[in-house]
């Protein structure tokens, strides 16, 4: 009745390579969606993050000049 080298686990393999490329697509997509440049932002560097502490008012100048002495050394 049914040409048994058609059927994959009682689909046809046509289904089984249409689900298959969905989830990949599905499981692309997220990746995209869910990555930080997909969503606007970018990775804050540390010299970055010491700059607006300081800007704001966080750390004293005595600090920020220790930390980025600290920082610049360590990049290096």
């Amino acid at each position: 009745m049914y040409d048994t080298h058609e059927w994959i686990g009682g689909m046809h393999w046509g289904w089984w390579v249409f689900l298959i490329a969905c989830t990949l697509i599905l499981v692309y997509l997220f990746s995209r969606w869910s990555s930080p440049e997909a969503r606007g932002r970018r990775e804050t560097s540390p010299m970055e993050i010491l700059r607006r502490r300081y800007a704001t008012g966080e750390i004293s100048s005595e600090d920020y000049a220790e930390r980025k002495a600290h920082l610049e050394r360590d990049l290096s």
